[in-house]
């Protein structure tokens, strides 16, 4: 089987150029809105606060705000890249190019991806001007910033399919995600909670996200990292299987 890597370097590109020509809302916005919570709970409030686990406020609410960021960028860089030809109508010359589905989800999915990527990368290096901050497991932060951001890529992918409207793309990263990850121990570890409450926020599947990426940067987790790492590849299987099915089915692709 060969690959159109013609294709996929197109749209790659083509996502990637789309970005950079809006640098200050892509790029700078994010990295100023999440330094200011390095400002306020890390310099300001953190030194007042009560080490978690041996670590400082300020450092430990870092990785919670990067994957905060992280995955509301994903999910809005995947959804609008496929949301967009389909308002203008584009889709259908995407649809009978001589690309497979899964080349073409490829290639939106890795630029949405990379932007996040990058954007993780630049808030964790402004994270490094506001407070004391140490990665203990560089390797596996870079895995699990590049595994979370392919996996909420891929879910945006499909939120940008099933959206009809700008409405829908901006629900569920605003009404669902952002909820999910304040609740999902950016800012607390789960353990603190009373015994109900914890076994309640074992749930919220941001939780094994954020534990496993602050195990990274602290050695300490609310969750075991094998759980945080098993729980993220499975949903980023789910949302291969669904992204499949739309394809295959043609759901809200073709009519």
């Amino acid at each position: 089987m060969s690959v159109n890597f013609h294709a996929i370097k197109a749209i790659y590109r083509f996502e990637m150029a789309r970005t950079w020509r809006t640098p200050l809302q892509s790029v700078l916005s994010p990295v100023i809105s999440t330094s200011l919570y390095f400002v306020v709970f890390g310099a300001a409030i953190g030194s007042h606060m009560q080490a978690i686990d041996g670590v400082p406020y300020g450092a430990f609410i870092v990785p919670g705000l990067i994957m905060l960021s992280l995955l509301t960028q994903s999910i809005a860089n995947a959804s609008f890249a496929i949301y967009f030809p389909k308002f203008v109508g584009t889709i259908f010359e995407l649809l009978s190019a001589p690309i497979a589905w899964w080349e073409a989800v490829f290639a939106y999915v890795a630029a949405a991806a990379t932007k996040s990527v990058v954007l993780g990368l630049l808030i964790l290096a402004t994270a490094f001007l506001f407070v004391p901050l140490k990665i203990a497991h560089p390797v596996w932060m870079l895995l699990f910033l590049i595994l979370t951001a392919t996996t909420f890529s891929l879910f945006g992918f499909i939120i940008g399919v099933w959206a009809d409207g700008f409405e829908k793309l901006q629900a569920i990263p605003l009404l669902v995600i952002t909820p999910l990850t304040f609740l999902g121990g950016s800012f607390y570890s789960i353990d603190m909670l009373p015994p109900f409450w914890r076994a309640v926020t074992l749930v919220n599947p941001v939780v094994y996200l954020i534990s496993g990426f602050r195990w990274s940067f602290n050695g300490t987790a609310d969750v075991g990292i094998a759980v945080s790492l098993a729980m993220t590849l499975v949903f980023l299987a789910a949302c291969i299987a669904v992204i499949a099915w739309i394809f295959k089915t043609g759901y809200r692709l073709k009519n």
